[in-house]
């Protein structure tokens, strides 16, 4: 089988399945399609010591974004006028907690990291890890559970 197939059979529905929180149900397709299209084109930037299903995420967030952000009309700064809100505060809080997360997650142990990037950004049960990753039922939810666990003792440090 063609690799690019392979992986479009392998990832696509983790990507379809990502893909559906971020845009209307009827662009999920096309959307999906552009994503395998450039995970292809940029396939000598993948690192294989990085988990590949959090590259392929990567490349869809990035791809949706884009993608949303091409539907929405402009307004200019004129018209756009002061912020809602107080000062900016909050959303700039919200940004240092997403950084602190990232960051965070950057320091757990790789199976870790995998499971729970496939869970909360992935959007699969354990189950559908477990048969993803090949791995028993029972290591998934211990290597969720202890990176958890590990992420929130991270995040109380920070």
């Amino acid at each position: 089988m063609e690799p690019l197939a392979e992986c479009f059979r392998t990832h696509g529905p983790l990507v379809r399945s990502y893909l559906r929180r971020l845009v209307p149900p009827e662009e999920i397709d096309d959307l999906t399609q552009v994503v395998f299209i450039e995970v292809w084109r940029s396939r000598h930037r993948y690192d294989p010591a990085r988990s590949l299903e959090a590259w392929v995420l990567g490349i869809a967030r990035k791809r949706a974004v884009d993608h949303l952000r091409a539907r929405r009309p402009t307004v200019s700064l004129e018209a756009a006028g002061e912020p809602a809100g107080d000062d900016g505060r909050e959303e700039s809080e919200g940004v240092a907690r997403r950084d602190l997360v990232r960051r965070a997650l950057s320091e757990l142990p790789d199976v870790q990291r995998e499971a729970i990037a496939l869970a909360y950004y992935g959007d699969l049960s354990q189950r559908e890890i477990s048969e993803r990753l090949r791995v028993p039922l029972g290591t998934v939810k211990a290597r969720t559970a202890r990176g958890l666990h590990r992420l929130s003792t991270l995040l109380e440090a920070a």
